[in-house]
This record gives structure tokens, C-alpha cells and sequence, in this order.
């Protein structure tokens, strides 16, 4: 996160396409100030005066081709407010207050491009000056709600309780500092159950990106208190997605055989059904399938209300689930009746599960 946002003329590698395979709308590298991604698109913003804009292409990593870069009206709640013409549509409203310190709307100056140290910490003169622990904000050392708010404030859907803000419609919470109480500042897109539009599908869970908050508030696992850095060490890791461990050794710190929070069985593979080791015996692949779209076709991340998504519910509502995304020549008929004969899995909570 702390390189997502790079100028090209200073970092010349982090342009990662070839621009001059580009048909779908085409510029030149000097008309990019700011590069942005480079794990499942990369995009580029040019520079008019004090405001950035989207060029009309972006780079998608995993397929290797150009694709049309524009956020087409009835999608995302602000496209409605901006006209159909990206530039017309400046990155200061819609993405530059989640990708800097310190965003000012009234000049539209940085602190720092990218996200900083007091992007999660807060200001930090003084305690670069004089060091302690009382004049920085450590989310690790507060309630689990502002702990996790450090992350839910740029890792949600939602839109500002105030709209428009001095007569401009912003995607981020504008005037949130870290430590505060995010909801004054923020309301999270709420889904509809039953109905599946451009951010849930019909059980809740999101399937666009950038929605892990979304997702996460309305998991057992927040209400017990655990925090997006229980798994997730945004300083860095060698793991996945910056994960502590390995995601299976980690949910198994929790959830070991027999453990209190489950699952009821002696053996792993009495509770998965699937071989030790196989990709049926992966936590994540049940309970955080890769459902939720990074934009690009086949780009996905893994769902974050850790639900396990029953084949029944996939065929009342259309929503993918683990059991024929993985064995795809079965059907949910099969899967659901696999399911049923498990021993240790109650057929009254399949629907529900």
C-alpha cells in the first residue's frame, strides 16, 4: 500500500504495460503523473491544473490486455452526480482521500501520496520528536471498533453522511482521523437480502472489490472481537495478502480440531471430508471463497464474512459457492446431498450454513 501510487518519471519500473499495445484509448507517458495498481490492473491518472484524472484504459495484469477504464452510470453511487466523461470526473472526490495522508479538499494537497505511516497512526510530529506511546494513535491498543475502522475507512463501500460536501460528492470519509468514531463520518453500503445488486449479492455477502469492511461487520468474528490485524500485517509479510501465517496454520491457532470455536470433529479431515493437504481442506476455500470481483474478468479475492455458502443458497439465489466452484462437472443437487450425509453437519442448517 505504500507504493500503490507512483509517479513514473521517478519510479520509470513501476510502469508495468507496454503502452504502445494500448488500441483501447490511447496516451502517451507523458500525459501520466500518477501510475496506480500492479497486481490486477494497473491504472493512470493524468494531471490538469490541481486535479487528476482517469485515462481511459487500464492495464489488466492476470489477463495481459487493455481494457476500457470509465465507471458507468448506475453503478457506483456517485457516477449519477458526475458527467459521463472522465475528465470530468477528478480523482480528488472519488479516490485520492484513501490514497494519500492527509487529502485537503479545499487545495487539494498531500501530506504523502500513498499510504503512510499516518495514514493508520495520525499525526506524528511530536512523536517523532519525543517518542511514546501517549502522543500516537496504535490501533492495536483500542477497542476492536476503531481498531478495525483504521482499515474499514478505505476498505469499504459506503458513501459520507454528509452529501454533497461543499457542493462535491466524495467516495472516501472525508474528515476521519484515526481513533475517531468512523460512523460520524461514514455509512457503509447496506445490503438488501434477497436481492443481489452492485455491491452484494442476495445473501450479503459483497462481490464487488474493496468491500473486506463490508464484509467483516457483520461476521461472527468481529462480533467476538477479533480485528483485521489478527490475520493481516499491513507492514509487510512473506505471506499472501500480508497474512501473519500461512492462512490454514493461522485459522487453526483458532480453529483447531475440537477447539471451543470449532470444528466439532477429532480431525480436520473429519470436518472437511476432503484429503489432508488437498485444496477441499483449505479454510479459505470454504469459508472465504474467491468470489468477490477486483474488476478484471477472473480477478477475485477471497469473501471476508467467513459464512460458508450453501449449495442451496447458490440455487435460490444465484450466488456462487465453494462446492461446485471447485468440483465444476458436479451439480448443487449433488453437492447438497454430499452435504446432507455428513455426519457431523445438521441438514436442518444447510440452508442457513
Amino acid at each position: 500500500m505504500a507504493n500503490v501510487v507512483r509517479d513514473p518519471r521517478e519510479h520509470p519500473e513501476a510502469l508495468i504495460s507496454d503502452l504502445a499495445t494500448n488500441r483501447v484509448a490511447k496516451f502517451t507517458v507523458d500525459q501520466i503523473a500518477f501510475v496506480y495498481g500492479s497486481l490486477w490492473k494497473q491504472r493512470y491518472f493524468t494531471k490538469v491544473g490541481a486535479d487528476y484524472y482517469p485515462l481511459g484504459a487500464q492495464w489488466e495484469v492476470k489477463n495481459h490486455v487493455w481494457s476500457k477504464y470509465f465507471v458507468r452510470p448506475g453503478t457506483d453511487w456517485w457516477a449519477q452526480y458526475y458527467p459521463p466523461n472522465n475528465m470530468a470526473r477528478p480523482t480528488g472526490p472519488t479516490c485520492d482521500g484513501c490514497h494519500s495522508v492527509g487529502y485537503d479538499i479545499r487545495t487539494k494537497q498531500v501530506a504523502e501520496w500513498n499510504v503512510g505511516c499516518e495514514r493508520c497512526h495520525g499525526p506524528a510530529s511530536e512523536h517523532a520528536a519525543h517518542p511514546t506511546q501517549r502522543n500516537i494513535f496504535n490501533p492495536s491498543r483500542t477497542n476492536y471498533v476503531a481498531a478495525s475502522d483504521t482499515c474499514i475507512q478505505c476498505h469499504s463501500q459506503g458513501r459520507p453522511l454528509t452529501i454533497p460536501i461543499e457542493g462535491k460528492y466524495y467516495d472516501w470519509p472525508v474528515g476521519y482521523r484515526v481513533g475517531e468514531r468512523l460512523q460520524d463520518y461514514w455509512k457503509l453500503e447496506e445490503p438488501t437480502l434477497g436481492r443481489t445488486d452492485f455491491y452484494y449479492f442476495a445473501d450479503g455477502t459483497a462481490h464487488k472489490n474493496r468491500m473486506q469492511g463490508n464484509d467483516f461487520v457483520q461476521s461472527i468474528m468481529y462480533r467476538r472481537g477479533i480485528t483485521c490485524f489478527s490475520c493481516h500485517d499491513v507492514h509487510g509479510t512473506n505471506n499472501y495478502a500480508q497474512l501473519t501465517k500461512p492462512a490454514d496454520r493461522l485459522c487453526l491457532d483458532c480453529h483447531a480440531p475440537l477447539s471451543p470455536n470449532g470444528p466439532r470433529t477429532a480431525t480436520l479431515e473429519e470436518h472437511t471430508h476432503h484429503k489432508p493437504g488437498s485444496a477441499g481442506s483449505q479454510c479459505i476455500v470454504c469459508h472465504m471463497p474467491l468470489i468477490e470481483s477486483e474488476g478484471p474478468a477472473n480477478t477475485f479475492v477471497h469473501a471476508h464474512t467467513f459464512r460458508f455458502i450453501s449449495p442451496q443458497l447458490a440455487d435460490q439465489y444465484g450466488i456462487p459457492n465453494p462446492c461446485t466452484s471447485c468440483h465444476k462437472d458436479k451439480s448443487t443437487t449433488w453437492a447438497t446431498k454430499a452435504i446432507k450425509n455428513w455426519p457431523e453437519r445438521s441438514p436442518w442448517r444447510l440452508q442457513l450454513d
